[in-house]
């Protein structure tokens, strides 16, 4: 009996021990029917503390794409059928998305636009709804809506257009200041690269009033664009650049690229020439641009030394080819070196200075002429009103120069490197020049060549004197010293009068 109960005590006093066990810790116990022991992933270390100014600009940016993103649409946009045009591919390229194709030569295609204005404007690319179908242009918002959009009008010498949507409740874009922007503050993209709706891209501003990129094949298309390496891709055109307060300071546009996509930089229409085309779109449903009528190059330190400049600054006025110019008394060999007080720097500066007035406005031009600074305002005319080419000027027909120097017909100008030879009067007629030389060859990679000389041109003048002979033009030459520059007037093939300045060669 008693070890009856001896032996109950022991398997009670088990019990409770497995029982305290099995409560207790029961992770610690593989019982085949129990819960197994969870994994602990991590460190028990805590987050170190972020620098305050890093934390900020992380804010920044979070609080930047909550507040822009909404603004930024996506356009898809169905085409009139149009024959390819079979052009080349180009290094820098405009990049809607087409990527959908449809019967009898009708594309489907995306890009971006931002909402401007509560009554449903929405800012985009002119390439973007180029040949739009009718009908053919639809806007989604950020929220899913989906509006018929109507096209208000287009600029394609801004690569600027307008659309409307009707709608209730339209988040509107902030606009910022372009003028304001400097090189190397931050700046995000958004919009819908490769159909991926909403995306925000970041970068810096990496250049200012970037031109030249022959984007807009007229000659009077305005390309002075913000440069950043912020990534966009097809369907970011038309869609925002933004600054770290969430303004939209440009219009994306496109793309420097071999391969279609992005590789580092992209361009962006500066805000202020947009926000000024999109009124006049709105307003009259086309643009009322106003022209100075000249013909503009950039001026280089050959062309400042030809000139007396001390440096290279303003823009070459090559031709006069409007009466607003013409009547205010501006001349080819002219030097703008300001408008409006703005320092002019290059041409497409200019342009985009003046692609922001109207026909009427007023400009004031401060201008190098015969080393003296001149004051000239212009009043601005339509382009409908420009003139035809001012007659050149270049000597008296009848004196070719005398006898002695009739007999000499070419002569070969080896430092500059240029030959030329006389010009015969049925060529002085059919290019309507009164006088001058032929260049009548090229050394390639010569000072002529690199300064934009080209073969056939006809030499009016130099330094403003008529160049009547190949004596003349010589003499002239060698009246300069090495280092010096010379400023020749010419007529090329076109028929269109243009300078080109040329350096002495030190010996």
């Amino acid at each position: 009996m008693k070890r009856s109960i001896l032996a109950a005590f022991f398997f009670i006093v088990i019990g409770i021990i497995f029982g305290a066990v099995l409560v207790s810790d029961l992770d610690g116990v593989d019982l085949g029917f129990a819960q197994q022991k969870q994994v602990k992933l991590g460190s028990d270390k805590t987050p170190a503390k972020t620098d305050l100014n890093l934390q900020a600009a992380n804010d920044a940016f979070v609080k930047v794409s909550k507040d822009a993103t909404p603004s930024v649409v996506y356009i898809s946009v169905t085409t009139k059928a149009r024959k390819p045009e079979g052009k080349e591919e180009e290094f820098f390229k405009f990049f809607p998305d087409f990527r959908f194709h449809q019967p009898e030569g009708q594309t489907q295609g995306a890009g971006s636009g931002v909402i401007v204005s509560k009554e449903g404007y929405v800012l985009t690319n002119n390439h973007v709804i180029d040949n739009a179908a009718d009908d053919g242009i639809e806007v989604v918002l950020n929220d899913t809506r989906r509006f018929k959009a109507k096209l208000i009008g287009a600029d394609p010498l801004t690569d600027i257009a307008v659309v409307k949507i009707e709608g209730d409740d339209l988040p509107v874009a902030m606009i910022g200041n372009s003028d304001d922007v400097q090189v190397g503050q931050w700046a995000l993209a958004i919009g819908n690269p490769l159909g991926l709706n909403s995306t925000v891209t970041a970068g810096i501003i990496s250049y200012l009033g970037r031109g030249n990129l022959r984007l807009i094949e007229d000659s009077y298309g305005v390309e002075n664009f913000i440069q950043t390496d912020a990534a966009v891709n097809p369907g970011n055109s038309g869609g925002a650049l933004v600054n770290i307060y969430g303004e939209v300071v440009g219009i994306n546009t496109a793309i420097a690229t071999t391969n279609q996509r992005y590789q580092g930089y992209s361009f962006a229409i500066p805000i202020n020439l947009a926000k000024s085309v999109a009124s006049d779109l709105i307003v009259h449903g086309k643009v009322e641009r106003g022209y100075i009528g000249v013909s503009i190059s950039q001026v280089d330190e050959t062309l400042a030394k030809a000139n007396g400049l001390d440096k290279p600054e303003g823009v070459f006025v090559q031709e006069v080819v409007g009466e607003a110019a013409k009547a205010a008394g501006v001349k080819a060999g002219d030097i703008i070196l300001s408008i409006d007080g703005k320092q002019m720097k290059a041409p497409n500066e200019l342009q985009a200075y003046i692609a922001s007035k109207h026909p009427g406005d007023k400009v004031k031009l401060i201008v190098w002429r015969d080393e003296k600074k001149l004051e000239k305002i212009i009043a601005l005319k339509p382009r409908t009103e420009q003139a035809n080419v001012a007659a050149n000027g270049g000597g008296d027909e009848n004196s070719p120069g005398g006898a002695e120097e009739a007999s000499v017909k070419s002569m070969d100008f080896e430092k500059l490197g240029f030959s030329v030879k006389r010009a015969d009067s049925r060529t002085l007629k059919e290019r309507d020049a009164a006088g001058g030389v032929i260049v009548s060859s090229i050394k390639n990679f010569g000072e002529g060549a690199s300064r934009g000389l080209r073969e056939g041109d006809i030499i009016l003048e130099v330094d403003k004197k008529p160049v009547g002979s190949v004596n003349e033009l010589e003499k002239i030459i060698k009246s300069k010293k090495g280092g010096e520059a010379l400023m020749l007037r010419v007529k090329g093939g076109d028929n269109r009068a243009r300078f080109v300045a040329v350096m002495i060669p030190k010996d």
